[in-house]
């Protein structure tokens, strides 16, 4: 009534009604992703206004690319890819959590608890939940190559959701081999460092690692060599080609032999900087080197000729983003003059090869330490490509994160059952009216194992989530450090460390923390209002 007074265009629904809309979308979000969890989830169909169709099963692509007319909805849908982008993995699983915690909390306010209730409740199991996870999370070092079964299988943990085993076993070798490869001691990993190229070409089983840098273009030039192994790298931001001057000039012959004499004129300062080129390949290739010039602007046919003549690799028009990541890959330094260009200036390659795909040229520059690498990822199709490029964002982020956080945690719903032992257990310290929201949080964490059940195909959850309680509850009895957690393949009850399934403990920290804050925001609405204009114009007074 006070918003109609205000406002007679305004229009919203108060208390039950407010809470029962929130809950109806955060529920109906959580029901279009359940199926898609885990190893055995189904794949959803995007089809867009033109008609292009794209199968995938992954919550962050869902998420982005859904079109979302409710406000709910789309407020989750942003909040959760948000935090895909800082942990990487953990959309899905999110999601659920945001639409059983809603559920249970509009179960125990229609039955007479105080929101404020639940939201207190909440708060202190997700401090609780969050305290849990680090004494159930397992450590491992910094360097993957002492721990590299562990980032392999975590990372695989990330990839087998979204692809099939075996390729999503080759791309976790993959990841790990990137990651490894751009770690610096003491500081951060920059994924950035890691290229994808894509290839339309053979089976996906054909993706593979590049220890150096991928260009997608050739030597211009048919006669120079196709492979030089143990090559020095001229990387160089200068020209090679004849440009005409800015100003307008003329000038007259009267023979030949003058038109001649100023035609060498205007290509004498090219032939001068080639002629340097070759001066200093001679005078450090002494063993059978290999040299390789990549240049980010022109090189004319003659500056190419005589490059050829001499055996040196030419290439030219290289994208400025490759240009830098050569000099990371290879070291030395991109030069802008061909003055005084010295040994100190060029990187060293391992090898430099040049591959054939039909009508396009991709050139390989392999180095032995580089500081940036290149994953070739192969597809007969762009569906296969797609499907590729968002799983290994994914099995990146998850080897990053463990190599950060040095540590993962146990999967298949293994952690949310332990945390839900541990809340019963806490409920006999915490007092007064929040054990509501502590029970009803740790009932939510079994939305994970449950779904997990389900989408193996067994209809028994409840009876796998209680065998799943009383193994943890014997586990921590006996003094052992078993995981039980839900094996995908059969629907029973494993052990996650002997399955050799790890979820990154970023990933689990972010969605512990991110679904309890949005529910909490959510709970404590009361009233949803769609505001109008009166005839006032911009003075009126809008609610």
């Amino acid at each position: 009534m006070a918003l109609q007074q205000l406002n007679p265009q305004a229009a919203g629904v108060k208390g039950h009604d407010a809470r029962g809309i929130i809950t109806t979308a955060s529920r109906g979000l959580a029901e279009t992703l359940n199926s898609n969890l885990g190893p055995k989830g189904t794949m959803k169909m995007l089809v867009s206004g033109s008609g292009d169709i794209k199968l995938t099963k992954d919550g962050s692509v869902l998420l982005g690319e859904m079109m979302f007319q409710h406000p709910i909805a789309k407020l989750i849908a942003r909040a959760v890819t948000a935090q895909d982008d800082m942990a990487g993995d953990g959309t899905t699983s999110t999601v659920l959590l945001i639409g059983e915690l809603m559920r249970l909390a509009d179960y125990y306010i229609r039955d007479g608890v105080h929101v404020r209730s639940i939201v207190e409740g909440y708060t202190l199991a997700k401090e609780e939940t969050l305290k849990f996870l680090q004494t159930y999370k397992t450590p491992v070092t910094e360097q993957p190559s002492e721990n590299r079964e562990v980032y392999v299988r975590t990372a695989f943990t990330a990839l087998n959701t979204k692809l099939a085993a075996d390729t999503a076993q080759e791309m976790a070798e993959v990841c790990v081999d990137a990651v490894t490869c751009i770690a610096r001691p003491n500081q951060p990993v920059d994924l950035h460092m890691v290229e994808m190229m894509f290839m339309q070409h053979k089976l996906k089983s054909d993706s593979t690692f590049i220890q150096g840098i991928v260009l997608d273009h050739g030597a211009r030039h048919p006669d120079m060599p196709k492979r030089l192994e143990n090559c020095y790298i001229l990387t160089c931001n200068a020209s090679l080609e004849y440009e005409k001057s800015e100003v307008n000039a003329e000038w007259a012959y009267t023979t030949a032999a003058m038109k001649e004499k100023m035609v060498k004129a205007e290509h004498k300062i090219v032939d001068d900087n080639t002629r340097k080129i070759i001066a200093l390949k001679r005078e450090v290739c002494q063993n059978g080197e290999g040299f390789v010039v990549i240049n980010q602007k022109g090189i004319d046919p003659l500056a190419l000729d005589m490059l050829a003549k001499e055996g040196i690799i030419g290439l030219r028009r290289a994208k400025k983003r490759n240009m830098e990541r050569l000099v990371l890959a290879c070291g030395g330094a991109a030069i802008n003059s061909f003055d005084g260009i010295s040994i100190t200036d060029l990187g060293r390659a391992t090898a430099v090869y040049e591959h054939v795909l039909g009508e396009e040229k991709y050139t390989f520059v392999e180095a032995e330490k580089p500081a940036s690498c290149t994953i070739l990822i192969k597809g007969p199709n762009k569906h296969t490509l797609g499907q590729l490029k968002d799983a290994v964002r994914d099995g990146l982020r998850a080897v990053s994160n463990t190599m950060e956080d040095k540590a993962v945690v146990a999967g298949a719903g293994s952690f949310e059952v332990a945390a839900l032992v541990n809340l019963e257990n806490f409920l006999e310290k915490a007092q007064g009216h929040v054990k509501i929201g502590v029970r009803a949080f740790g009932e939510a964490l079994t939305i994970i194992p449950r779904t997990l059940c389900s989408t193996t195909g067994r209809d028994d959850a409840a009876y796998v989530l209680i065998e799943m309680q009383e193994a943890h509850k014997a586990a921590k009895k006996n003094g052992t450090d078993e995981c039980p957690g839900v094996d995908a393949l059969v629907g029973g009850v494993a052990d996650a460390k002997v399955m050799q399934i790890f979820d990154s403990y970023r990933s689990k920290h972010h969605m512990i923390n991110v679904a309890a804050e949005i529910s909490c925001q959510l709970m404590l609405c009361d009233e949803i209002m769609k505001a109008g204009q009166t005839r006032g114009g911009r003075g009126a007074i809008q609610a």
